[in-house]
């Protein structure tokens, strides 16, 4: 893979305001060049920046029909009715449903959970559940991460008594469900400040109303915020503003005294004992989360996550790690078999985007194999399965393009859809596959552009390797935590030989351990380029080269650090 480097040097102007910047904070000028960057150019906003408050968490009566949603909710309790908190089968849904029913919980009994079976009732809001609610004696149901778009079945259950608390933040339509509230801040007509919060954002806003509403002390939420920092990760939103407090806060929360059901996952991935990032959820503690909806049933994890007992929880989180296993067997298969088809369809490689189906492959994994695909491959993917006279299809994106318009562009085509600008489900029927896949990839080649196709990495600062040191390491993590719109700085430094030792490594070969000097400097460091042996050669052969990287602590030799390589460029292509 070759990547196109983007970046564009500091003008006079701009380094001198860094330096104005970085005398004030006492940051090194890069750094504060950084922060400038990203549209941080006061000594306030800085601080702000790097110390989120909880207190400028936005007002939750601000998101439109919030003062309905707690009045409902307050005559649900007054009357004692029974309520459901129900949520979509992924990290996002668990972790809101495990939010609002940990809390609610403590001052309310008559409440239980639901979460629905991927392979039995699909996504979001089912029939199904609705019956179930209905026999338990029902009357509200909270419902978190889908519901948006659950219109006859909204009024099917209107029908049988039972009201809605919609908790989404998935695109609506031009007209929603006949919800007693709609809580989702892409409502265009809500006015609420910040448009990017996850389900389980939306969730903990609704319970933020709910305590102000009713005199409970702000602190009794804050042992929650785990469960929004791991939503906020898994579900790739920008960490910015309000999603920027919840992800810091809430991972100081899994850092210092985690919910016991994450505390027994963090146990089973090998975590402890160390600080735990936004990374280690994405990779490590989400999969886990997800790896119960895509294998069997999604309510295994909320189980796990509202679990009070760790003995128990270890068991569970045992069995769901099992689960995660079994995942990646078959998602490792089904990406092997869609880069074969690939390699076949001739046609793909002129095309804008891709879109592959097969009748065998599992529901429950087709969105890993379109993210892996668009990956690769650098193209807008959908990845469709057979479920009987029905396809189940997960669509992924790539940077800058809208892939939820491009689903909706064949909407006469699909039964259901759903999702936002860089991921979205639908639902078709099968005959009607080939039809979406040549809609799909003319509505792409027209609205494309072909820059957003090129992979390519964003450098932020150039530096020698004499500017790498611990004060650099320490200040760069104070400006976690990282994601969408706030990414770990990347660096690239050029005129880098080998040291003479770097080495593959890997079960398969495929990565390269490496020792490295430049041409400013005699220290030697240390640096890791995953998936990169084809370069070793060339690294070999004491020509200079450059590199993109970014900077990391070493798990394996703690207090030291290493470079996490993610590009290696001959000198003459730098």
């Amino acid at each position: 893979m070759h990547f196109k480097w983007n970046y564009n040097p500091p003008t006079p102007e701009q380094q001198l305001s860094a330096k104005e910047l970085g005398e004030k904070l006492g940051l090194n000028p890069v750094l504060a060049q950084l922060l400038i960057r990203r549209g941080i150019t006061t000594e306030s906003a800085a601080k702000r920046y790097f110390r989120p408050q909880l207190a400028d968490l936005i007002n939750p009566f601000l998101m439109k029909d919030m003062d309905i949603a707690v009045d409902r909710l307050n005559d649900a309790m007054g009357r004692k009715e029974r309520i459901m908190v129900y949520g979509d089968y992924d990290v996002d849904g668990c972790t809101a449903v495990a939010l609002v029913y940990k809390f609610l919980q403590q001052f309310y009994s008559n409440i239980e959970y639901y979460i629905p079976d991927r392979y039995e009732e699909g996504y979001g809001v089912s029939m199904k559940g609705i019956d179930y609610a209905h026999e338990q004696g029902v009357k509200l149901i909270i419902i978190l991460d889908c519901g948006i778009k659950a219109f006859e079945e909204i009024a099917y259950a209107k029908e049988l008594g039972i009201d809605f608390i919609i908790c989404d933040h998935h695109v609506p339509d031009e007209t929603m469900p006949n919800a007693v509230a709609i809580l989702n801040p892409k409502r265009p007509d809500d006015a609420y400040p910040f448009k990017h919060l996850c389900g389980c954002g939306v969730g903990f806003k609704l319970m933020q109303a709910f305590a102000k509403n009713n005199n409970i002390p702000f602190s009794r939420l804050i042992p929650l915020l785990d469960f929004c920092a791991v939503s906020i990760a898994a579900d790739i939103v920008p960490v910015t503003d309000e999603n920027r407090i919840l992800a810091f806060h809430g991972l100081k929360q899994i850092n210092q005294n985690p919910n016991i059901g994450l505390k027994a996952i963090i146990d089973v991935c090998g975590l402890q004992g160390r600080e735990l990032a936004m990374s280690d959820i994405i990779f490590k503690i989400g999969p886990r989360i997800n790896a119960s909806g895509r294998m069997e049933n999604g309510k295994m994890s909320v189980d796990l996550l509202v679990e009070k007992d760790y003995f128990t929880a270890i068991q569970q989180a045992h069995q769901i790690d099992a689960y995660n296993e079994q995942r990646k067997d078959i998602d490792k298969q089904m990406t092997e078999e869609a880069n074969q088809i690939v390699a076949r369809l001739e046609s793909q490689k002129h095309q804008s985007g891709i879109v592959l189906y097969d009748e065998n492959w599992k529901k429950g994994v087709i969105g890993i194999v379109a993210s892996r695909l668009t990956e690769m491959y650098f193209r807008p993917t959908v990845v469709i399965c057979r479920d009987g006279d029905l396809a189940t299809g997960s669509a992924r994106s790539v940077t800058g393009f809208d892939v939820y318009s491009a689903i909706k562009s064949c909407r006469d085509l699909l039964m259901n859809f759903g999702g936002h600008t860089y991921a979205c489900g639908l639902t078709l029927r099968w005959k009607d596959v080939p039809e979406f896949r040549r809609r799909f990839h003319k509505y792409v080649e027209e609205n494309i552009d072909s820059a957003q196709t090129e992979p390519t990495i964003d450098i932020d600062a150039e530096i020698d390797f004499k500017d790498i040191n611990k004060r650099l390491h320490s200040d760069l993590k104070r400006f976690a935590p990282f994601g969408p719109c706030n990414a770990k700085p990347i660096f690239c430094t050029r005129g880098v030989y080998d040291y003479g030792t770097s080495k593959v490594v890997g079960r398969d070969q495929e990565h390269i351990k490496l020792e490295l000097v430049d041409s400013k400097s005699s220290d030697v460091i240390n640096g890791i380029a995953f998936g990169q042996s084809a370069a070793a050669r060339y690294i070999k052969s004491k020509r200079s080269f450059g590199i993109a990287y970014t900077i990391e602590e070493n798990i394996y030799k703690r207090g030291t650090m290493q470079l996490q390589i993610e590009d290696i460029r001959p000198e003459e292509d730098v």
